[in-house]
């Protein structure tokens, strides 16, 4: 009968090429993945978090005249204007202080305080938004025109009326089925 011997293969003894390298390469290239999440994570949020400014900033500092700034007012609804044929909007803003505990009340004071400093806001190629009512929060996007006023390219209304606590002892209606 033949025998069968078993040769070790002459490369097999000798220390590879890659040898330990092949790990470092992982490792740096993990490393280089975890540095490019972390990147993008760092720079999503730092763009995503676009803070507005206040109407007594916006008319008080040169510094935002020609740049485009994100801007929070109340909106005063005597002041709407709409042309549906055009879809043209106006309407003016009043500045909302910074420092209040309620929304609401804050922007009913802002409302009716003739004092307040106060914008008008154009847009055009805009459809009139349902919220857009007296003592809305209006925050915009735009610039501020050489001529006062605010030409805004969008506008995010907030509501807070439609969002308050229920009172203690006050049912919520349950929608009928």
């Amino acid at each position: 009968m033949a025998e069968a011997t078993w040769e070790k293969p002459k490369s097999a003894g000798l220390p590879s090429a890659t040898g330990g390298s092949g790990r470092w390469k992982f490792l740096v290239g993990g490393l280089l993945i975890l540095g490019a999440v972390a990147y993008l994570i760092a720079s999503g949020m730092t763009a995503g978090a676009r803070y507005y400014i206040t109407i007594d900033d916006l008319i008080g500092s040169a510094e935002y005249a020609g740049k485009s700034v994100r801007v929070a007012g109340v909106v005063l609804g005597d002041t709407i204007q709409y042309d549906n044929q055009n879809l043209i909007l106006d309407f003016n803003v009043a500045n909302v202080p910074m420092d209040y505990d309620n929304l609401a009340d804050a922007l009913h004071y802002a409302a009716n305080n003739t004092d307040a400093t106060r914008v008008q806001v154009h847009l055009e190629n805009y459809v009139k938004p349902d919220l857009l009512r007296h003592e809305a929060q209006a925050i915009m996007t735009g610039t501020l025109g050489e001529d006062g006023i605010f030409y805004a390219t969008e506008v995010f209304l907030k509501c807070p009326t439609r969002f308050e606590e229920a009172q203690p002892g006050q049912e919520i209606a349950q929608p009928s089925a």
